[in-house]
């Protein structure tokens, strides 16, 4: 049944331990509030004080809800076998919780008097690559080694999985509630290319993918080129991560390259959005330079340049000495000589910020919903991609745009968007709030310009930080960015205090994503239970088997072995499966 609410008050014959699977989403901007309804994606302006919701209710069973556990990390963790070259994975035991007392002491008995607010699903960066994208950047390997993975033309097949295993969760897996939702908290593309953005939401909301590009028969790309840098799966050509234990798999891109099916979630998700969303390479406010524009949908790739270059290159980038990809344009063009040739395909466009919103509100991707997935037609009216939404009775999420407009990868959010993050938390001041975004607080250092708001500010982590302190009931800041697991709590100089939740990639091992669930103990706190899940595909990998679960499988596995990867992104105990106590606001 659905029911109409609004986000400012407290609305009529609405069950207080109900929690919304929200059908329709909040799209605010400069202080006026835009209502969807359930049906569409329209925005119809309403009065500025209020913001109405449109969703459909779940009432929590009577019955007390039952933990559950299996399919989690919890239950089981893909385990190395081995201490060096190659290593394959197995099943290995679980992480166990920590509880983590660092803003509030956790009181005997909680256990049983505790009752379920919400609890959802974090995604994030799943970086969806198009691997024969011309511009993709993975000659800056001869210069770094992880500037390229093994494994990158299976992100498709990885996230399907992913996919698969949310939609096997039961309930959650301390308090057994529904789950209600699932968020991506950006780079949910890797390239801000139209081919990422199509597959992405094929993913999420179900329907057949082919993650190929260029020739429709043919695989055309840095893994069949004949160069010793990159893997060359079929190939006889004894390359560097051959040489490092990396398998002959023949059939492997003609595989990786075959039409495959997601079911979609069963669940409503929201879209949260990252620098690689917003910006080509994700670094670059390069929008409008035909110039790269025609490389990317033309017949043209760079595949190897030499070590001194790739690092002069990789400088640049690191140290945003190049925003708006002067530099890198001029760097492509003195190339053109040695790039080699591939078949042009117009679905490798780079999209913009009104494109990446069109395609979230297409009833094409709209899945289970909601419709725009927290986007609405108020977003495109505004240029914006921030937005509010309810997530259960006592609780409403607010997801944020931290990507920098005017270049490099780390982010910031400008006045406009503070004052609204500060006016919804006000005007929802008898809610507790959870924040998404893409960046975290240490993240958001980047305060260039956006060129379509000059003369905007731009706000750091910090400020955003102090923000969220002066809100009593904010209760988490979840977000990504990092490819890593970081929990990291707040206690704020105003007398708020909150925790921040960073979750690993699912691009780079151990490929993860968090439920999250939000209890009232009943004696002055509130717990957050973290709990990290694996995608579908099982631990252990066959080689002969390059099937669509074969190559989820091999996905994980070859991220594990990806030379110069991280293996501290799975983060410590207390980063991992916790309970979080917080006193209540």
């Amino acid at each position: 049944m659905s029911r109409t609410r609004s986000v400012a008050g407290s609305g009529q014959g609405i069950h207080r331990r109900s929690v919304l699977a929200a059908t329709g989403a909040v799209a605010l901007s400069a202080g006026v509030g835009y209502a969807l309804r359930p049906s569409d994606s329209q925005a119809a302006t309403a009065q500025e004080s209020t913001t109405a919701v449109a969703a459909s209710s779940r009432r929590a069973p009577a019955a007390p809800l039952a933990p559950y556990t299996k399919g989690t990390t919890l239950a089981s963790v893909a385990t190395p076998r081995g201490g060096s070259g190659y290593r394959r994975l197995g099943d290995g035991a679980g992480w166990q919780r920590v509880v983590r007392s660092d803003l509030a002491a956790p009181k005997s008995g909680r256990a049983g008097r505790r009752t379920a607010l919400a609890a959802f699903v974090q995604l994030t960066d799943l970086h969806i690559i198009d691997a024969q994208h011309p511009l993709r950047l993975e000659y800056l390997r001869s210069a770094d080694i992880h500037a390229w993975r093994p494994h990158e033309a299976l992100t498709v097949q990885g996230a399907i999985a992913l996919v698969e295993r949310i939609n096997a969760l039961r309930g959650a897996p301390v308090t057994g509630a529904p789950l209600h939702f699932a968020m991506t908290t950006g780079d949910n593309t890797d390239n801000n290319a139209k081919s990422e953005l199509d597959w992405f939401l094929k993913i999420m909301s179900g329907g057949r993918i082919t993650p190929n590009s260029g020739d429709p028969r043919q695989y055309e790309g840095v893994q069949n080129s004949g160069l010793k840098q990159y893997w060359q799966p079929d190939a006889a050509v004894r390359d560097s991560d051959k040489q490092a234990g990396f398998p002959h798999l023949d059939g492997f891109l003609k595989a990786a390259i075959r039409e495959v099916r997601s079911p979609g979630l069963n669940l409503p998700w929201y879209s949260t959005v990252g620098n690689h969303d917003t910006l080509p390479m994700g670094c670059y406010a390069s929008h409008g330079d035909s110039y790269l524009t025609e490389l990317a949908v033309g017949g043209k790739k760079l595949m190897n340049v030499t070590a001194a270059e790739a690092q002069q290159l990789q400088a640049q980038i690191k140290k945003a000495r190049d925003p708006q990809g002067v530099r890198y344009h001029d760097f492509l063009k003195s190339h053109a000589r040695s790039m080699r040739s591939v078949t042009p395909d117009e679905s490798r466009a780079p999209f913009t910020l009104a494109e990446y919103l069109r395609a979230h509100l297409d009833p094409a991707h709209r899945g289970v919903g909601p419709a725009g997935h927290g986007y609405s037609s108020a977003n495109l009216d505004t240029g914006t991609q921030y937005y509010a939404f309810r997530i259960s009775d006592d609780v409403i999420g607010i997801s944020l745009d931290t990507t920098d407009s005017g270049g490099h990868y780390e982010g910031s959010i400008g006045t406009a968007q503070l004052k609204w993050l500060d006016k919804t938390l006000r005007d929802n001041k008898d809610s507790y709030a959870v924040i998404f975004s893409h960046h975290t607080s240490k993240t958001m250092t980047n305060l260039r310009g956006d060129p379509a708001r000059p003369n905007e500010r731009r706000h750091n982590g910090q400020e955003v930080l102090a923000l969220l302190g002066s809100h009593p009931r904010v209760l988490a800041w979840v977000n990504g960015h990092i490819h890593k697991n970081v929990v990291t709590p707040h206690a704020m100089a105003s007398g708020g205090s909150f925790w921040e939740i960073s979750t690993a990639s699912h691009v780079d091992f151990p490929q993860l994503a968090r439920v999250i669930e939000l209890a009232d103990n009943k004696d002055g706190t509130i717990s957050l239970f973290t709990t990290l899940v694996e995608s579908s595909a099982p631990h252990r990998t066959d080689f002969s088997d390059l099937s669509q679960t074969g190559l989820a499988a091999l996905y994980r596995e070859l991220s594990l072995n990806a030379p110069g990867a991280s293996t501290t992104l799975g983060g410590a105990p207390e980063d991992r499966n916790t309970e979080l106590v917080l006193k209540k606001g």
